[in-house]
């Protein structure tokens, strides 16, 4: 996989060039797209722990509380905890999101790309690179919340949530790419999903 280490924030994205897609699959059923489907209800619990943490950056960016309080909001959250273990404004999701990526890396994508489709070991090369950009993202995040947290200024603040809206527009790209384009193939192919 390329580096990303050095790449400005806005060149972090899923949404270049075409994205392979999986054509229908022959012997899919409504069985196998209902099976599909639960990769589609996962992502929405991350995604609506995405929109908390929005909620409070939008909040912060409204004026309604100063930078320098940003702890005390997160910490009136009922996932005020993940944050605080965790030492970031992502917390334990973002911990949780990568985890959900290495389950798919090691365990689905290997069943998906064993299936002998080429079209389908497409879809699991882009979903790889695509993982590969949103766990950059998170790095980053990781590494500005604990600067906000250290420094609470509008310039860090500007840093972390800047870099907070890259991650979830990535993410939610990401998701809606997969759980579309994958599935027939996760009723079909997957053992255990």
């Amino acid at each position: 996989m390329k580096d990303l280490t050095d790449q400005p924030l806005e060149r972090l994205n899923v949404d270049y060039g075409t994205r392979p897609t999986m054509p229908a699959l022959p012997g899919a059923t409504d069985s196998h797209r209902r099976a599909g489907r639960r990769l589609a209800a996962i992502h929405r619990h991350y995604l609506q722990d995405l929109s908390r943490i929005a909620q409070v950056l939008d909040r912060i960016k409204a004026g309604d509380s100063p930078p320098d309080h940003l702890r005390q909001i997160v910490l009136s959250l009922n996932m005020a905890q993940n944050f605080e273990a965790f030492g970031n404004l992502c917390g334990q999701e973002c911990r949780v999101l990568k985890m959900h990526h290495d389950i798919e890396e090691q365990s689905l994508f290997p069943q998906l790309d064993g299936a002998g489709q080429n079209a389908l070991s497409a879809l699991v090369a882009r979903l790889r690179e695509e993982h590969h950009v949103v766990h950059e993202l998170i790095g980053r995040l990781a590494d500005a919340a604990q600067k906000l947290m250290a420094s609470p200024t509008v310039d860090s603040f500007g840093q972390a949530s800047a870099v907070f809206v890259q991650l979830r527009s990535v993410v939610a790209s990401h998701f809606k790419y997969e759980e579309t384009e994958l599935e027939e193939a996760l009723g079909l192919y997957a053992d255990h999903f």
